[in-house]
């Protein structure tokens, strides 16, 4: 089994009316993007959506994009880890 370790990045945003959202990305996944009404809700959807698009990619014979070389993700900043069999 092979674990895969993606950044994710968390940004605070407003809905039109002024509320609170958050919109969150991995930036080694293209189009691997959620929100949510706060932050630990951004996180569950992001951790969710990093492992179907990886479960997609196995399904369709594509490669699993590693983080580019020389990333580094400090152990504070929020990250998903996804294990292939």
């Amino acid at each position: 089994m092979k674990s895969y370790v993606f950044k994710v990045i968390i940004e605070e945003d407003k809905f039109e009316n002024g509320g609170n959202a958050y919109h969150a990305y991995s930036p080694a996944l293209k189009g691997c993007h959620t929100w949510g009404h706060t932050y630990q809700e951004a996180l569950a959807n992001i951790q969710e959506a990093v492992s179907l698009y990886i479960e997609d990619l196995i399904e369709a014979g594509e490669p699993i994009p590693e983080e580019p070389a020389g990333t580094v993700v400090k152990l504070d900043a929020p990250a998903v880890a996804v294990n292939v069999a």
